[in-house]
């Protein structure tokens, strides 16, 4: 049953379009290709056993956490798609 200006599935539509926007996020975060030996932020060695475990591992485990904590900072979980006010504009 559609309400107001929503049509049939309108919600199921949302939820499928965040999940996507998060998988791509995800998928484009993903290292790839030959890893360092040396961090390209810090310059430290990066150990083995992490170049084997990431393939295409290009930071050493603080700089990656540090990137991490930045991200999820600038990362808001609120559904710009869904909200009314993004609906106006």
């Amino acid at each position: 049953m559609a309400v107001g200006w929503a049509g049939d599935g309108a919600v199921q539509e949302q939820i499928s379009a965040s999940i996507e926007d998060a998988a791509k996020r995800a998928r484009e975060k993903l290292p790839s290709g030959e890893s360092l030996s040396n961090c390209e932020e810090c310059g430290e060695e990066i150990p083995l056993r992490r170049r084997e475990a990431l393939p295409g591992v290009r930071l050493c485990v603080s700089c990656q956490t540090e990137l991490e904590r930045e991200e999820q900072r600038e990362f808001s979980l609120y559904n710009r798609r869904g909200s009314k006010d993004s609906q106006l504009k």
